[in-house]
């Protein structure tokens, strides 16, 4: 009875977390638990989960657990949202692609990669949590440090940035998503590749800079 019980508390507690909660910190809540244990009742939950069906399920993101729906409800959760989702501009998803594979890494060599001005990129990437500041490097000027948030792990679905996918991985994906595209155009059906949902807060402009290079091309979707 008291692990059952324990379980009903571990699963109130990840529901109503406003943000991922880690074994550790439901070990420090639930009587006589140990985050061994708890990483045991949160396995439980998402085989329940699955069996019954559920419309979610738990993720291991940002260090730590939570309820999210599952995606092919999307385009119905999609109708209750009032506001205009939030898009990332290309020039935003670059500058995050060469924080989180170079981290910690100063506004110098993200610009000496993309080749433009990161300045109003980072600043509205930081005001979205989805970069922090590290620190400075010690060198002359001591020049600011970026890294990737706990709120970047939580909205691109990652436990850890080691279960990022590596520079092979993405050259795969890339070809894939070409190779679809050409398939699709041959069909004259709508593209292979939707975009990727994830909560990133208010409706905003979208991010597109107007006096970056960079800003051009195409802009993925969030919500």
């Amino acid at each position: 009875m008291e692990r059952t019980r324990q379980k009903q508390i571990v699963e109130a507690l990840v529901v109503a977390a406003p943000e991922p909660v880690s074994a550790a910190r439901l070990a420090d809540v639930v009587p006589r638990l140990t985050p061994a244990r708890a990483r045991e009742l949160v396995e439980e939950l998402r085989e329940d989960y699955e069996r019954e069906g559920r419309a979610f399920e738990i993720w291991e993101v940002a260090g730590g657990y939570q309820i999210r729906t599952r995606a092919d409800f999307a385009p119905y959760l999609r109708q209750l949202q009032k506001e205009r989702p939030l898009r990332l501009s290309r020039a935003a998803l670059e500058t995050l692609s060469v924080v989180a594979y170079k981290q910690p890494v100063t506004r110098a060599e993200i610009e000496h990669v993309r080749g433009v001005d990161a300045g109003p990129v980072l600043r509205s990437l930081l005001d979205r949590k989805l970069l922090r500041i590290a620190g400075h490097r010690e060198v002359p000027g001591r020049p600011i440090l970026y890294a990737t948030s706990r709120r970047f792990l939580e909205v691109f679905g990652l436990a850890r940035l080691e279960d990022l996918p590596t520079l092979r991985e993405i050259d795969s994906l890339l070809a894939s998503h070409e190779a679809g595209e050409e398939s699709a155009d041959e069909d004259e059906g709508p593209g292979a590749c939707a975009p990727v949902a994830a909560a990133l807060g208010p409706d905003e402009d979208d991010d597109l800079d107007e006096d970056d290079p960079g800003a051009e091309g195409p802009v993925p979707e969030f919500h």
